[in-house]
Protein backbone atom coordinates (compact mmCIF):
# COMPACT_ATOMS: atom_id res chain seq x y z
CA UNK A 1 0.00 0.00 0.00
CA UNK A 2 1.17 3.95 -0.71
CA UNK A 3 0.05 4.29 2.64
CA UNK A 4 0.88 1.82 5.68
CA UNK A 5 -2.64 2.28 7.69
CA UNK A 6 -2.54 -1.05 9.07
CA UNK A 7 1.03 0.35 11.08
CA UNK A 8 -1.22 3.65 12.48
CA UNK A 9 -4.02 0.98 13.60
CA UNK A 10 -1.05 -1.38 15.41
CA UNK A 11 0.24 2.18 17.19
CA UNK A 12 -3.44 3.27 18.56
CA UNK A 13 -3.91 -0.53 19.69
CA UNK A 14 -0.85 -0.66 21.42
CA UNK A 15 -1.56 2.70 23.42
CA UNK A 16 -5.27 1.81 23.93
CA UNK A 17 -6.50 4.42 21.98
CA UNK A 18 -8.44 2.30 18.88
CA UNK A 19 -12.17 2.70 18.56
CA UNK A 20 -14.73 0.19 17.31
CA UNK A 21 -18.09 0.30 16.20
CA UNK A 22 -20.76 -1.90 17.83
CA UNK A 23 -23.89 -2.10 16.81
CA UNK A 24 -27.35 -1.79 19.34
CA UNK A 25 -29.81 -4.12 18.40
CA UNK A 26 -33.04 -2.17 20.07
CA UNK A 27 -33.46 0.64 22.61
CA UNK A 28 -36.36 0.40 25.44
CA UNK A 29 -35.92 3.82 27.87
CA UNK A 30 -32.88 4.16 29.20
CA UNK A 31 -31.72 0.51 27.98
CA UNK A 32 -30.18 -0.96 25.25
CA UNK A 33 -29.72 -4.24 23.64
CA UNK A 34 -26.06 -5.78 22.01
CA UNK A 35 -25.40 -9.00 20.60
CA UNK A 36 -28.56 -10.41 23.16
CA UNK A 37 -27.85 -8.72 26.78
CA UNK A 38 -29.56 -5.60 27.83
CA UNK A 39 -27.81 -2.92 30.00
CA UNK A 40 -28.18 0.69 31.45
CA UNK A 41 -27.01 2.88 28.91
CA UNK A 42 -24.68 5.07 30.48
CA UNK A 43 -22.77 6.66 27.67
CA UNK A 44 -26.15 8.60 25.99
CA UNK A 45 -27.10 11.83 25.69
CA UNK A 46 -30.90 11.45 26.13
CA UNK A 47 -31.25 13.16 29.73
CA UNK A 48 -34.62 13.91 29.72
CA UNK A 49 -35.33 10.53 27.90
CA UNK A 50 -37.17 11.52 25.26
CA UNK A 51 -35.17 9.50 22.04
CA UNK A 52 -37.48 6.53 22.91
CA UNK A 53 -40.50 8.26 23.29
CA UNK A 54 -41.32 9.95 20.07
CA UNK A 55 -44.70 9.43 18.89
CA UNK A 56 -43.90 8.00 15.06
CA UNK A 57 -47.62 7.44 14.25
CA UNK A 58 -48.31 10.83 14.61
CA UNK A 59 -44.98 11.99 12.56
CA UNK A 60 -46.15 9.76 10.12
CA UNK A 61 -48.15 11.88 8.18
CA UNK A 62 -45.69 14.23 7.57
CA UNK A 63 -43.80 11.50 5.58
CA UNK A 64 -47.40 11.04 3.47
CA UNK A 65 -47.21 14.78 2.97
CA UNK A 66 -43.54 15.88 2.56
CA UNK A 67 -42.02 12.50 1.83
CA UNK A 68 -39.04 11.32 3.86
CA UNK A 69 -36.01 12.97 1.68
CA UNK A 70 -36.02 16.70 1.44
CA UNK A 71 -34.05 16.24 -1.85
CA UNK A 72 -32.18 19.55 -1.54
CA UNK A 73 -30.77 22.43 0.54
CA UNK A 74 -32.44 24.94 2.28
CA UNK A 75 -31.97 27.33 -0.33
CA UNK A 76 -33.26 25.03 -3.34
CA UNK A 77 -35.96 23.55 -2.00
CA UNK A 78 -35.47 21.67 1.31
CA UNK A 79 -37.14 24.72 3.29
CA UNK A 80 -40.23 22.75 4.08
CA UNK A 81 -43.08 24.80 6.06
CA UNK A 82 -41.92 22.99 9.59
CA UNK A 83 -38.47 24.70 9.33
CA UNK A 84 -40.47 27.93 9.44
CA UNK A 85 -42.46 26.47 12.42
CA UNK A 86 -39.94 25.20 14.53
CA UNK A 87 -37.42 28.10 13.94
CA UNK A 88 -40.43 30.56 14.77
CA UNK A 89 -41.42 28.63 18.27
CA UNK A 90 -37.37 28.55 18.93
CA UNK A 91 -37.28 32.50 18.43
CA UNK A 92 -40.61 32.75 20.76
CA UNK A 93 -38.92 30.96 23.52
CA UNK A 94 -35.53 32.69 23.63
CA UNK A 95 -37.05 35.99 22.13
CA UNK A 96 -34.60 36.19 19.33
CA UNK A 97 -34.11 34.93 15.84
CA UNK A 98 -32.98 31.24 15.61
CA UNK A 99 -31.92 28.76 12.97
CA UNK A 100 -31.71 25.75 12.49
CA UNK A 101 -28.96 23.43 11.04
CA UNK A 102 -28.05 20.10 10.20
CA UNK A 103 -26.34 19.00 13.11
CA UNK A 104 -24.11 20.66 15.93
CA UNK A 105 -20.66 19.87 14.15
CA UNK A 106 -22.22 21.73 11.20
CA UNK A 107 -23.24 24.95 12.99
CA UNK A 108 -20.47 24.85 15.00
CA UNK A 109 -17.94 24.68 11.82
CA UNK A 110 -20.47 27.15 9.74
CA UNK A 111 -20.65 29.63 11.88
CA UNK A 112 -17.22 30.43 13.51
CA UNK A 113 -15.65 30.29 10.16
CA UNK A 114 -18.13 32.60 8.41
CA UNK A 115 -17.97 35.00 11.68
CA UNK A 116 -14.51 35.81 12.09
CA UNK A 117 -11.55 36.03 9.65
CA UNK A 118 -7.80 36.84 8.84
CA UNK A 119 -7.80 40.21 10.87
CA UNK A 120 -9.76 38.94 13.43
CA UNK A 121 -8.64 37.30 17.32
CA UNK A 122 -10.32 33.50 18.69
CA UNK A 123 -10.39 32.88 22.77
CA UNK A 124 -11.76 29.39 23.27
CA UNK A 125 -11.28 27.69 26.28
CA UNK A 126 -8.52 24.84 26.02
CA UNK A 127 -11.70 22.09 26.13
CA UNK A 128 -14.34 23.02 23.63
CA UNK A 129 -15.64 20.45 21.60
CA UNK A 130 -13.64 19.13 18.28
CA UNK A 131 -16.38 20.75 16.34
CA UNK A 132 -15.48 24.08 17.81
CA UNK A 133 -11.50 23.84 17.34
CA UNK A 134 -12.41 22.80 13.50
CA UNK A 135 -14.35 25.94 12.72
CA UNK A 136 -11.58 28.22 14.36
CA UNK A 137 -8.79 26.39 12.32
CA UNK A 138 -11.34 26.52 9.33
CA UNK A 139 -12.02 30.45 9.59
CA UNK A 140 -7.93 31.43 9.22
CA UNK A 141 -8.39 33.69 12.40
CA UNK A 142 -5.89 33.98 14.96
CA UNK A 143 -6.64 32.12 18.36
CA UNK A 144 -5.35 31.73 21.68
CA UNK A 145 -6.96 29.20 24.09
CA UNK A 146 -6.94 29.74 27.62
CA UNK A 147 -6.66 27.24 30.51
CA UNK A 148 -9.89 25.04 31.07
CA UNK A 149 -12.16 27.41 33.12
CA UNK A 150 -9.38 30.08 33.95
CA UNK A 151 -11.24 33.32 32.81
CA UNK A 152 -8.29 35.49 34.63
CA UNK A 153 -5.89 33.81 32.30
CA UNK A 154 -9.01 35.04 29.40
CA UNK A 155 -8.82 38.28 31.13
CA UNK A 156 -4.99 38.92 30.53
CA UNK A 157 -5.15 37.50 26.89
CA UNK A 158 -8.17 40.02 26.09
CA UNK A 159 -6.11 42.75 27.47
CA UNK A 160 -2.81 41.57 25.95
CA UNK A 161 -3.94 40.75 22.29
CA UNK A 162 -7.67 42.34 21.99
CA UNK A 163 -6.98 45.57 20.31
CA UNK A 164 -4.60 44.27 17.51
CA UNK A 165 -7.61 42.79 15.66
CA UNK A 166 -11.04 43.55 14.16
CA UNK A 167 -13.09 41.28 15.37
CA UNK A 168 -12.97 39.42 18.82
CA UNK A 169 -15.05 36.38 19.83
CA UNK A 170 -14.93 34.50 22.67
CA UNK A 171 -15.75 30.79 22.67
CA UNK A 172 -16.90 28.14 25.68
CA UNK A 173 -19.42 25.54 26.53
CA UNK A 174 -21.68 26.00 29.35
CA UNK A 175 -21.73 22.38 30.50
CA UNK A 176 -18.57 20.77 29.26
CA UNK A 177 -19.42 17.56 27.29
CA UNK A 178 -16.29 15.38 29.30
CA UNK A 179 -15.61 17.43 32.27
CA UNK A 180 -19.62 18.29 33.33
CA UNK A 181 -18.23 21.33 34.69
CA UNK A 182 -20.33 24.46 34.30
CA UNK A 183 -18.66 27.48 32.93
CA UNK A 184 -18.96 31.18 34.92
CA UNK A 185 -21.32 32.48 32.45
CA UNK A 186 -21.61 36.19 34.34
CA UNK A 187 -17.84 37.08 34.20
CA UNK A 188 -17.50 36.04 30.40
CA UNK A 189 -20.53 37.92 29.47
CA UNK A 190 -18.30 41.16 32.16
CA UNK A 191 -15.67 40.52 29.82
CA UNK A 192 -16.90 40.18 26.48
CA UNK A 193 -18.39 43.86 27.20
CA UNK A 194 -15.32 44.99 28.29
CA UNK A 195 -13.52 43.78 25.35
CA UNK A 196 -16.05 44.60 22.64
CA UNK A 197 -16.33 40.78 22.07
CA UNK A 198 -18.56 38.41 20.86
CA UNK A 199 -19.41 35.78 23.05
CA UNK A 200 -20.41 32.18 21.75
CA UNK A 201 -21.60 29.64 24.35
CA UNK A 202 -22.59 25.55 22.90
CA UNK A 203 -25.29 24.73 25.28
CA UNK A 204 -25.15 21.19 23.63
CA UNK A 205 -25.28 19.28 27.03
CA UNK A 206 -27.23 21.88 29.30
CA UNK A 207 -30.56 22.31 26.83
CA UNK A 208 -33.46 20.63 28.21
CA UNK A 209 -31.41 19.88 31.52
CA UNK A 210 -30.94 23.85 32.93
CA UNK A 211 -33.59 26.53 33.04
CA UNK A 212 -36.88 26.55 33.82
CA UNK A 213 -38.01 26.01 30.39
CA UNK A 214 -34.80 23.85 29.63
CA UNK A 215 -33.40 26.77 27.17
CA UNK A 216 -29.67 26.21 29.02
CA UNK A 217 -27.75 27.57 31.68
CA UNK A 218 -27.86 30.95 29.82
CA UNK A 219 -31.76 30.75 30.81
CA UNK A 220 -31.30 29.45 34.63
CA UNK A 221 -28.51 32.53 34.94
CA UNK A 222 -31.02 35.33 33.70
CA UNK A 223 -28.23 35.85 30.81
CA UNK A 224 -30.57 34.90 27.83
CA UNK A 225 -30.15 38.32 26.40
CA UNK A 226 -26.50 38.66 26.70
CA UNK A 227 -24.70 35.97 24.90
CA UNK A 228 -24.51 36.93 21.21
CA UNK A 229 -24.44 33.65 19.94
CA UNK A 230 -25.79 30.76 21.63
CA UNK A 231 -25.55 27.06 19.86
CA UNK A 232 -28.29 24.46 21.01
CA UNK A 233 -28.84 20.97 19.55
CA UNK A 234 -32.08 18.27 19.43
CA UNK A 235 -29.77 15.24 19.43
CA UNK A 236 -29.46 15.22 22.98
CA UNK A 237 -32.12 16.08 25.63
CA UNK A 238 -34.73 17.06 23.09
CA UNK A 239 -35.00 13.48 21.69
CA UNK A 240 -34.29 14.63 17.73
CA UNK A 241 -31.82 15.30 15.46
CA UNK A 242 -30.53 18.78 14.23
CA UNK A 243 -29.36 22.13 15.79
CA UNK A 244 -29.73 25.51 15.93
CA UNK A 245 -28.48 29.26 16.68
CA UNK A 246 -30.40 31.72 18.87
CA UNK A 247 -28.29 34.73 18.02
CA UNK A 248 -29.35 38.75 16.62
CA UNK A 249 -31.58 39.16 13.27
CA UNK A 250 -28.63 40.35 11.24
CA UNK A 251 -26.29 37.47 12.00
CA UNK A 252 -28.87 34.75 11.13
CA UNK A 253 -29.65 36.60 7.31
CA UNK A 254 -25.71 36.64 7.58
CA UNK A 255 -25.01 32.98 8.60
CA UNK A 256 -27.60 32.19 5.35
CA UNK A 257 -25.49 33.44 2.91
CA UNK A 258 -22.40 32.81 4.12
CA UNK A 259 -21.97 29.65 6.25
CA UNK A 260 -21.12 26.98 4.02
CA UNK A 261 -22.51 24.05 6.45
CA UNK A 262 -25.57 25.68 6.17
CA UNK A 263 -25.25 26.53 2.57
CA UNK A 264 -24.08 23.40 0.88
CA UNK A 265 -26.04 20.46 2.94
CA UNK A 266 -28.94 18.66 2.21
CA UNK A 267 -31.71 20.01 4.15
CA UNK A 268 -33.33 17.63 7.63
CA UNK A 269 -35.99 14.77 6.63
CA UNK A 270 -39.79 16.19 7.41
CA UNK A 271 -40.27 14.21 9.99
CA UNK A 272 -37.12 14.47 11.52
CA UNK A 273 -37.63 18.18 12.23
CA UNK A 274 -41.60 17.48 13.48
CA UNK A 275 -39.68 14.91 15.74
CA UNK A 276 -37.36 18.05 16.88
CA UNK A 277 -40.68 20.37 17.38
CA UNK A 278 -42.21 17.47 19.31
CA UNK A 279 -39.20 17.40 21.38
CA UNK A 280 -38.86 21.02 22.43
CA UNK A 281 -42.46 21.24 23.32
CA UNK A 282 -41.90 18.14 25.22
CA UNK A 283 -38.86 19.66 26.95
CA UNK A 284 -40.06 23.07 28.14
CA UNK A 285 -42.48 21.37 30.73
CA UNK A 286 -40.56 18.75 32.54
CA UNK A 287 -39.37 20.93 35.06
CA UNK A 288 -40.21 17.78 37.80
CA UNK A 289 -37.45 15.77 35.94
CA UNK A 290 -35.31 18.33 35.49
CA UNK A 291 -35.45 18.23 39.26
CA UNK A 292 -35.25 14.75 39.60
CA UNK A 293 -32.03 14.56 37.43
CA UNK A 294 -30.42 17.24 39.23
CA UNK A 295 -30.92 15.01 42.62
CA UNK A 296 -29.87 12.13 41.01
CA UNK A 297 -26.76 12.97 39.76
CA UNK A 298 -25.78 14.95 42.97
CA UNK A 299 -26.15 11.87 45.12
CA UNK A 300 -24.06 9.58 42.40
CA UNK A 301 -21.39 12.21 42.73
CA UNK A 302 -21.73 12.34 46.71
CA UNK A 303 -21.35 8.39 46.63
CA UNK A 304 -18.84 7.90 44.27
CA UNK A 305 -16.28 10.28 45.80
CA UNK A 306 -15.86 7.86 48.56
CA UNK A 307 -14.20 5.53 46.34
CA UNK A 308 -10.65 5.78 44.74
CA UNK A 309 -11.32 7.69 41.85
CA UNK A 310 -11.46 11.27 40.87
CA UNK A 311 -14.81 12.82 40.26
CA UNK A 312 -15.15 15.74 38.24
CA UNK A 313 -17.98 18.25 39.04
CA UNK A 314 -19.32 19.72 41.85
CA UNK A 315 -21.81 18.11 43.92
CA UNK A 316 -24.33 20.75 43.38
CA UNK A 317 -24.04 21.22 39.95
CA UNK A 318 -26.78 19.53 38.55
CA UNK A 319 -24.98 18.81 35.31
CA UNK A 320 -26.09 14.85 33.93
CA UNK A 321 -22.53 14.07 33.12
CA UNK A 322 -20.88 12.68 36.17
CA UNK A 323 -16.97 11.94 35.09
CA UNK A 324 -14.41 9.13 36.76
CA UNK A 325 -10.75 9.74 36.04
CA UNK A 326 -9.05 6.64 36.30
CA UNK A 327 -5.88 7.96 34.40
CA UNK A 328 -4.21 5.23 32.29
CA UNK A 329 -6.32 4.12 29.11
CA UNK A 330 -5.95 -0.23 30.16
CA UNK A 331 -7.64 0.34 33.06
CA UNK A 332 -10.55 2.92 31.99
CA UNK A 333 -10.85 -0.61 29.39
CA UNK A 334 -11.00 -3.19 32.10
CA UNK A 335 -13.26 -1.23 34.50
CA UNK A 336 -15.55 -0.61 31.62
CA UNK A 337 -14.99 -4.47 31.17
CA UNK A 338 -16.15 -5.05 34.75
CA UNK A 339 -19.57 -2.77 34.51
CA UNK A 340 -20.44 -4.19 31.31
CA UNK A 341 -20.44 -8.06 33.32
CA UNK A 342 -22.46 -6.16 35.54
CA UNK A 343 -25.09 -4.79 33.00
CA UNK A 344 -23.70 -1.48 32.22
CA UNK A 345 -23.03 0.52 28.67
CA UNK A 346 -20.15 2.38 29.55
CA UNK A 347 -17.73 3.96 27.20
CA UNK A 348 -13.96 4.37 28.36
CA UNK A 349 -13.09 7.76 26.78
CA UNK A 350 -9.71 8.27 26.03
CA UNK A 351 -7.07 10.34 24.44
CA UNK A 352 -7.35 12.26 22.08
CA UNK A 353 -10.88 12.86 23.29
CA UNK A 354 -9.40 13.66 26.97
CA UNK A 355 -6.00 14.81 27.78
CA UNK A 356 -3.45 12.13 28.29
CA UNK A 357 -3.49 11.09 31.78
CA UNK A 358 -6.91 11.48 31.91
CA UNK A 359 -8.81 8.42 30.70
CA UNK A 360 -12.32 8.16 32.25
CA UNK A 361 -15.41 6.79 32.32
CA UNK A 362 -18.01 8.91 31.47
CA UNK A 363 -21.35 8.19 33.06
CA UNK A 364 -24.29 9.84 31.38
CA UNK A 365 -27.29 10.14 33.55
CA UNK A 366 -31.05 10.48 32.05
CA UNK A 367 -34.08 11.27 34.18
CA UNK A 368 -35.80 7.74 33.21
CA UNK A 369 -33.11 5.72 35.51
CA UNK A 370 -33.27 5.06 39.39
CA UNK A 371 -31.16 4.47 42.29
CA UNK A 372 -32.05 1.30 42.24
CA UNK A 373 -30.27 0.96 38.72
CA UNK A 374 -27.04 2.58 40.07
CA UNK A 375 -26.35 1.32 43.27
CA UNK A 376 -24.92 -2.05 42.00
CA UNK A 377 -22.63 0.54 39.85
CA UNK A 378 -21.67 2.55 42.48
CA UNK A 379 -20.57 -0.33 44.49
CA UNK A 380 -18.36 -2.18 41.93
CA UNK A 381 -16.25 1.54 41.25
CA UNK A 382 -16.13 2.55 44.90
CA UNK A 383 -15.13 -0.94 46.68
CA UNK A 384 -14.43 -3.34 44.26
CA UNK A 385 -12.22 -1.66 41.37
Amino acid sequence: MIIDLAKELEKLSAKGERRRLFEVEERQGPRIRVKGRWYLNLSSNDYLGLAAKVPWDELWREIEVLGFGSGASRLMSGNHRLYGILEERLAALYGRSALVFGSGFLANVGIISSLVGRKDVIFADKLVHASLIDGMRLSGADFFRYPHQDLEALARLLLQKRNHYRRALIVTESVFSMDGDLTDLRTLVELKKSYEALLLVDEAHAIGVFGDQGLGLSEELGLLKEIDILIGTFGKALGSYGAFVITFKELREYLINRARSFIFTTALPAVVVAASLWGLSKAVSMKSERRYLRELSKRLRKELKKGPFTILGELDSGSPIVPVVVGENEKALALAEGLKALGYWVTPVRPPTVPRGTARLRLSLSAEMTWDDLAPLVNYLVNES
